[in-house]
């Protein structure tokens, strides 16, 4: 297993411990995990083919769809609701 594959192994269970905190300190430490997420995505690409950087697309859009789906209602104006617990 490369070490891109690995990363991402590890960025799952991050991921899903985040998913587990209340939503004030999920925007928090998910942002950086978006963002890592993504350079992730263009390593394994790199490293390993353009089918495991689809792989880890599908999980990234998988563990982020709510988040996704609320940038882009904020990028075209509609309102995003965020709950607060």
């Amino acid at each position: 297993m490369t070490p891109s594959l690995i990363a991402l192994c590890i960025w799952v269970v991050a991921g899903s411990i985040i998913a587990f905190l209340p939503m004030r300190y999920q925007m928090w430490v998910g942002g950086p995990l978006l963002l890592s997420g993504l350079a992730l995505i263009v390593w394994i690409g790199a490293e390993n083919g353009w089918a495991w950087s689809l792989a880890g697309l599908a999980i990234f859009i998988s563990l982020f769809r709510k988040p996704l789906m609320a940038l882009v209602k904020y990028l075209l104006g509609k309102p995003v609701d965020i709950p607060r617990d």
